[in-house]
């Protein structure tokens, strides 16, 4: 019962944190499309999220340490917010700093939560390390229910309501602030180990460069990822003239999402005793 209330108390922060994350993917292309920006414009918005959360995840785990993690979570819920107010604006240049700010905001939101809750979990509760991997598989189930749903109700929004692209983004933020505050009131702060940023990037280099597996392994992710970045980047400019429902394919995209997980378990489950090689 105890490790039962402990985990509702996470997932009472967590999960608004990815509801208003999840919300903001189907309606961003259209929103910069809808105040009249070019293709290359828009294009460099997203760079500047994307390098932002590579510049930013690459210090996130120190700043998270440093700072507290129950700290970041709340910093996370406050530039998540300004990033989402900022939509608001037609000037090109505050559209971007808060691509900057989203790009924090991605880095502490996959740093910050996880780290907080391991560290209570072993060290305040004590409560036996294999159980946080039901923890963190129940918290990515209900990550792909709830990106289901955000597309569903982004659509809801800004076609349905009538309210334009830039309603998903106002309704992120009550999300955000709940999230802020559930971590204020109910969790208690906690710290990791001080180490210097450059032996941190200097042992993540020297673990990159001596093991050939790991190399490869990094290699393949990054060219995955880069397929998928571009998507990200195509599928609303070669839909949207179609008329298609930009909130339901979203859904639909994050179904298919959650298939693919669900029949990768299944694979590997007694009954087929596939592997991943």
């Amino acid at each position: 019962p105890a490790f039962r209330r402990f985990q509702r108390g996470y997932y009472r922060v967590y999960l608004p944190a990815l509801a208003a994350d999840w919300l903001q993917g189907p309606y961003l292309y259209k929103l910069y499309q809808h105040y009249r920006f070019l293709e290359g414009q828009i294009a460099i918005l997203y760079v500047c999220g994307f390098a932002s959360s590579v510049l930013f995840g690459l210090v996130s785990s120190s700043l998270v340490d440093r700072l507290g993690r129950k700290k970041s979570c709340v910093l996370f819920s406050l530039t998540y917010s300004i990033c989402c107010l900022v939509k608001l604006s037609r000037d090109y240049l505050v559209l971007a700093v808060g691509r900057v700010l989203g790009g924090l905001s991605t880095a502490l939101l996959f740093s910050a939560f996880e780290a907080w809750y391991v560290h209570e979990h072993v060290e305040r509760y004590d409560f036996p390390t294999e159980w946080i991997a039901v923890t963190f598989s129940r918290a990515a189930f209900w990550n792909n229910v709830i990106a289901v749903g955000a597309g569903a109700t982004a659509d809801f929004f800004a076609e349905w309501l009538g309210l334009g692209p830039v309603a998903p983004f106002m309704v992120s933020i009550p999300l955000l602030v709940l999230s802020g505050v559930f971590a204020i009131k109910n969790w208690d702060e906690n710290y990791g180990k001080k180490r210097a940023f450059s032996k941190t990037c200097g042992d993540g280099l020297k673990c990159l460069l001596s093991d050939r597996r790991v190399l490869l392994l990094g290699t393949i992710q990054a060219l995955f990822e880069s397929v998928i970045y571009i998507f990200i980047f195509l599928w609303t400019p070669v839909l949207d003239p179609h008329g298609a429902p930009l909130g339901i394919v979203f859904s639909a995209f994050m179904a298919a999402s959650m298939l693919g997980s669900s029949l990768y378990r299944l694979a590997l489950s007694k009954r087929y005793h596939l592997q991943p090689v």
